[in-house]
């Protein structure tokens, strides 16, 4: 089976290890990840925004170009989502102009992901503040993703994030969770979850969908691939795609922006 290389452009050093344990758990998938700069890693609108910024994120396709990445994706929550529908669409845009190839980032993989699992309501275990947790649950509803209730921990830092064990990110995960949720959605890529999926399924009786994990699929679904591996939860555990629910979300947007499909993967 031919190699498939993706990019991935992740901010900092908090949980970027993960990529390497899911390389370990998937066939034939080489994960290129190269940190982006980050100045203040702050769970603050501004803060979460810069480091999505253009320049950022053009600056860290150099080693991802050399590297022969297939796609690449943007492997932050807050630094996509908060940059609203139409701005997180400008800026894989922006990404993939800079780096010639596919780009995508973990918001809309997280969209595309509860799409694949044919998910309705969903909740969401947040580490981020009642105000940015509010603005995810607003980027879902422009996706046509109905969002049962969301938990925020009012995490300051990713750091904070990052030094979360697995006790902790269960505990956020069923203090989140609702009974008419389809799916608990935890999109912090600074959380370490890699491996973990099948487990949080296991204690919540449903899928897990997680950002560092979504990342990767992201990656795989614009290189148009399939890999799996029970570990990492029902997203990954059927060896070939389920069948696709009707679109209902962006559809309008969608075609507003088909002129750049083949180079955003949307």
């Amino acid at each position: 089976m031919d190699m498939t290389t993706v990019g991935i452009l992740y901010p900092g050093h908090f949980a970027e290890d993960d990529f390497p344990r899911m390389e370990i758990l998937l066939d034939a998938v080489r994960l290129v990840v190269n940190r982006t700069d980050v100045d203040d890693d702050a769970y603050t609108i501004d803060a979460l925004m810069r480091t999505g910024s253009p320049e950022r994120l053009a600056a860290g396709v150099g080693e991802l170009q050399r590297a022969g990445v297939e796609c690449v994706v943007w492997a932050s929550g807050g630094g996509s989502f908060l940059h609203g529908w139409e701005g997180a669409h400008e800026q894989t845009a922006a990404l993939a102009r800079a780096v010639g190839v596919s780009a995508s980032s973990t918001s809309f993989g997280l969209a595309h992901a509860v799409r694949e699992l044919g998910a309705g309501p969903v909740a969401v275990a947040s580490t981020y503040s009642e105000r940015v947790t509010g603005l995810f649950a607003d980027f879902l509803h422009a996706a046509g993703i109905e969002v049962a209730g969301t938990r925020a921990a009012s995490l300051g830092s990713a750091a904070e994030a990052a030094a979360w064990d697995l006790d902790r990110v269960k505990e956020l995960a069923v203090a989140a969770d609702r009974p008419e949720a389809d799916v608990v959605l935890l999109p912090d890529t600074a959380l370490h979850t890699a491996g973990h999926e099948a487990d949080l399924e296991e204690l919540l009786g449903k899928p897990v969908l997680t950002g560092n994990q979504v990342t990767v699929r992201e990656g795989l679904r614009l290189a148009g691939r399939r890999s799996w591996s029970p570990r990492l939860g029902r997203l990954f555990a059927a060896r070939e795609a389920p069948p696709a629910p009707v679109a209902s979300w962006g559809q309008g947007r969608e075609r507003a922006h088909s002129g750049r499909r083949d180079r955003t993967g949307r």
